[in-house]
């Protein structure tokens, strides 16, 4: 029988080495150092070899001292020396305590126990070379410009120069996924070119692209490499070897890039220009020059400490090696590079959840806040009937739940969440239930509001309508912003539709508090969305104008004004959702904005009669003139008489009103097509 133990063995490719040599001798037994954290995924993976006898966790840390092993290490006859950092992002002590002092604690152990030490090392520690690199050799006076070249050289360096140590080297290229599946655990080297591959495939693939001259690269798949390492390690002798596991062939860049592109379906290029590999490196000499390099590289979302090391300087003879691995090749790139693009466009996109399939809000999860009635209800109804899961909150639990019970019967998924958006630790519990129950929300509509319609000098006693109007306008909707905002990062995936109002471009008399609030939201948003930008995290801001609810029933003159219903005022913000524009504004709210800018006196001469002509409420008198946004966010009006003597921000700007209520449909599609303007 016999033993191994093996670092890094439940990494990507030691799980697959681990699994290869189980395989090959059914008697061998493993001991895999693992953290405590990760003795349950050895056990899960022992149970799909179906070699729960014959795995076994040896707790440990490979940065600790001696391993950090609580007890003796068992009997082996060798040491599998996969585990390190293999991130060229890493920081270097980091990369130093794992790739060098893990090293050097491994090969005690393996002199220890007397056992034969294989040590996965890298093509790496070849540094500059220039030229053919053999597999004897090492030393040749390269330099080492990143923390991997120089902790992979070291600890090399360390197992060839120990005393009583029997060891094996293993050099492989850059191991890429599954030439089968096109598997891959996680994005590195050349996946970090994958984005602005596919950022191509928007132009026409026929397109002649003139590529530049990166040099050449090595790069072979996972199943070759731990094919090609099980086979070696279980060959006897061979003590003092080292072994390339690497394309016998040097792969320009131009050759890798044509068979991602055909694979992504962008441009597949006409061929390097020539002397652009020279006339880069020059131009990388100049003063200014690498700095601006990194910054475009960054914006394509490729590190900058990748970049320089993804092509080779040496060309890495491996006929040794190869003459002990007959039956087992390097399949060609092209062969598989459409299965490693099909598995990173399902599995690693960093940007994967930017796309929808069908219906833009199909299968997506949106969360609407006020969602009891009014504006957040008919949302409601709108998204669930279009194929979202639709997740409604509000205050009151006898009105949500009846809300959402209405739209599981009527239009589709739909559940009901608590929450009083004012109140910080409601809000996060509201975050951390909706994440565990739906690991994400993809869209967010504030529509929880509230208004209060009181001049400034009846106000004057009254600073708790402004405190308490901020606290659900712009607190509590920033407040769930910035609980969502982390999560929306990670997938690089959100939108914010904030429901703001006409008020906020009109500016109409006795609305100071409410107006102020959505202003604040509107600025903060705009500010969030540059910031947030890159992630792919975008807000809308909908100017809504009155809506015809049950709370603007008793005011005659509303009855002349057209305004719009809950469902329209949902199509609006379906039109927010799908198409993500930064604002959705109002013909009425556009003609404020342009009189304000060109013509203040007019306009302020407009509102100053209005406010003359319709005088406080009584209820504002009473103490009691708080309305709810739009009707639509779920808040209860107070008093019947606040219903009655209420009075819209459109009141003051009537007479202007039914004359582009009634601008006809084009002029909508025409101001659409302006950049930033949306009706």
């Amino acid at each position: 029988m016999v033993s191994y133990i093996v670092t890094g063995g439940t990494g990507f490719l030691g799980r697959r080495v681990v699994a290869g040599l189980l395989d090959k001798d059914p008697e061998a037994v493993v001991h895999a150092l693992v953290r405590e954290a990760s003795v349950a995924k050895l056990h899960e993976m022992a149970l799909g070899w179906g070699a729960q006898d014959r795995v076994f966790p040896l707790v440990g840390d490979l940065t600790a001292p001696a391993l950090g092993l609580a007890d003796d290490a068992p009997r082996a006859d060798h040491v599998i020396h996969l585990g390190a950092v293999y991130d060229m992002t890493a920081d270097e002590d980091i990369t130093y305590a794992a790739n060098v002092q893990g090293t050097r604690a491994v090969i005690d152990l393996a002199v220890e126990l007397g056992a034969v030490l294989h040590h996965v090392s890298s093509v790496a520690v070849a540094g500059d070379h220039r030229g053919k690199f053999f597999e004897d050799d090492f030393d040749l006076g390269q330099q080492l410009n990143s923390p991997y070249h120089r902790t992979k050289f070291e600890a090399e360096k360390l197992v060839r120069e120990s005393h009583g140590l029997r060891w094996r080297v293993y050099r492989p290229a850059i191991v890429v996924g599954d030439s089968r599946t096109g598997e891959m655990d996680k994005i590195d080297g050349p996946y970090y070119f994958f984005p602005a591959i596919a950022s191509l495939a928007a132009l026409p693939s026929e397109l002649p692209l003139p590529l530049p001259d990166l040099g050449a690269t090595n790069i072979v798949p996972v199943d070759y490499v731990a094919a090609a390492m099980v086979e070696l390690v279980t060959k006897p002798g061979m003590i003092g070897r080292t072994f390339h596991l690497t394309n016998p062939d040097p792969q320009p860049f131009t050759r890798i890039y044509g068979a991602l592109a055909r694979a992504a379906g962008a441009p597949a290029g006409i061929g390097a220009v020539p002397g652009s590999h020279g006339a880069l490196n020059a131009l990388g000499g100049l003063p200014g020059v690498p700095a601006l390099r990194d910054f475009m590289l960054e914006r394509f979302g490729i590190p900058a400490e990748v970049a320089p090391h993804t092509a080779f300087e040496s060309e890495f003879v491996s006929e040794s090696t190869r003459a002990l691995l007959r039956g087992i090749e390097v399949p060609a790139f092209e062969d598989y590079a459409d299965k490693l693009w099909s598995y990173w466009h399902a599995h690693l996109d960093p940007d994967r959840a930017r796309r929808s399939a069908g219906d833009v809000l199909g299968g997506r999860i949106v969360l609407v806040t006020g969602a009891s009635s009014g504006i957040g209800l008919a949302t409601a109804h709108a998204v669930a009937a279009r194929g979202a899961t639709v997740l409604m909150v509000a205050r009151t639990p006898e009105d949500i739940e009846a809300a959402a019970e209405q739209v599981r019967a009527e239009s589709g998924a739909a559940q009901a969440y608590i929450c009083d958006i004012t109140d910080e630790k409601s809000v996060e519990l509201l975050v951390k239930q909706v994440l565990a129950d739906h690991d994400h929300v993809d869209f967010v509509v504030n529509n929880a509001g509230r208004s209060i319609r009181r001049s400034v000098l009846n106000s004057t006693d009254r600073m708790h309508d402004f405190e308490r109007t901020m606290a659900v306008n712009y607190f509590g909707a920033v407040r769930l912003i910035l609980a969502l905002l982390p999560s929306m990062r990670e997938r690089r995936f959100g939108h914010f539709v904030n429901i703001s109002s006409i008020a906020v471009q009109t500016k109409v008399p006795r609305f100071a508090a409410y107006v102020a609030s959505k202003s604040a939201l509107d600025n903060f948003s705009e500010i969030a969305a540059v910031e947030n930008a890159d992630a792919g995290i975008t807000f809308t801001s909908v100017r809504m104008p009155l809506v015809r609810t049950p709370m603007i029933a008793p005011t005659d003159i509303y009855r002349s004004i057209p305004v719009h219903t809950p469902q329209q005022a949902a199509d609006i913000v379906v039109r927010a959702l799908v198409h993500r524009p930064s604002r959705i504004d109002t013909p009425i709210g556009t003609f404020a904005q342009v009189v304000d800018t060109v013509m203040p006196s007019v306009k302020r001469a407009i509102l100053s009669q209005g406010f003359r002509m319709f005088g406080e409420s009584k209820a504002s008198h009473r103490g009691t003139a708080t309305l709810p946004q739009n009707g639509g966010s779920g808040e209860k009006e107070e008093t019947a008489t606040e219903k009655q003597e209420s009075r819209s921000p459109l009141l003051a700007l009537a007479p202007i009103v039914q004359p582009l209520m009634g601008l006809p449909s084009s002029a909508a599609r025409f101001t659409n097509a302006i950049p930033g303007l949306h009706w």
